[in-house]
């Protein structure tokens, strides 16, 4: 069993800059890949980044690329998201996820089996 705890979410202005943790628990992280994603009132819930067991290798959003940074630091057991140049359509619920079988279509919900349970992100213009 594999718990994620999200945090570092919060209300920013509009240029603004954020930096949300995820910390892993019950499972080395450095086992598996592993992604955030976000979802805003309404809407589907939507890959925003994603990187490697180990590091090497990361994936964005066309909307967020250049904005964000995935990184981990794996003897902490936590991911990371450093977000910069915050819009207000960048506001939603954030939700680190973890893919312990392996990965597919990175960008898929479905590829991913543990889930944290979500922070806050509100972006003010």
């Amino acid at each position: 069993q594999v718990q994620l705890v999200e945090s570092g979410g919060g209300l920013v202005q509009s240029g603004g800059s954020l930096r949300l943790s995820c910390v892993v628990s019950g499972r080395t992280a450095s086992g598996f890949p592993m992604a955030w994603f976000r979802q805003a009132p309404g809407l589907e819930r939507e890959f925003v980044a994603a990187i490697s067991s180990i590091g090497i290798t990361t994936y964005y959003a066309d909307s967020v690329k250049g904005r964000f940074t995935i990184s981990r630091e794996n003897a902490e057991n936590t991911v990371y998201l450093q977000m910069s140049s915050l819009k207000p359509e960048d506001t939603g619920v954030y939700y680190c996820a973890a893919a312990t079988t392996g990965w597919g279509s990175i960008r898929l919900k479905s590829e991913y089996d543990y889930w944290g349970q979500g922070t806050q992100v509100t972006v003010s213009s």
